[in-house]
């Protein structure tokens, strides 16, 4: 894996579809995520949880797909949260004071 890619994987359990991502949530990397939760929810997933306990760098490309998600479930009647968030990713949702809406304990 170069520093550009973001590895994707997504598990179905007990009504709720976990993505989890390894690499940079960036520019670069951002397509292919929105692809990935958009798809998710098109298959009829309502809640899912977001995995970021291995990324590196979170973009505000990042910040604005995760967002729009959580937006997009919320008006569906779903959830979106994210689960086990690095100490990088952490540090960009405190500072944007988006960590106590996001992130499950």
């Amino acid at each position: 894996m170069t520093e550009e890619n973001l590895e994707i994987t997504q598990n179905i359990k007990d009504g709720v579809c976990r993505i989890s991502l390894k690499g940079r949530v960036d520019s670069n990397t951002s397509d292919p995520l929105l692809a990935k939760l958009e798809a998710a929810i098109e298959e009829g997933n309502k809640n899912i949880i977001l995995n970021m306990y291995h990324v590196q760098y979170l973009s505000s490309v990042g910040i604005r797909i995760i967002l729009k998600t959580y937006k997009r479930l919320s008006e569906e009647g779903g959830s979106f949260k994210i689960e086990h968030p690095s100490e990088t990713v952490k540090n960009v949702l405190g500072m944007v004071a988006l960590q106590e809406m996001l992130v499950t304990n």
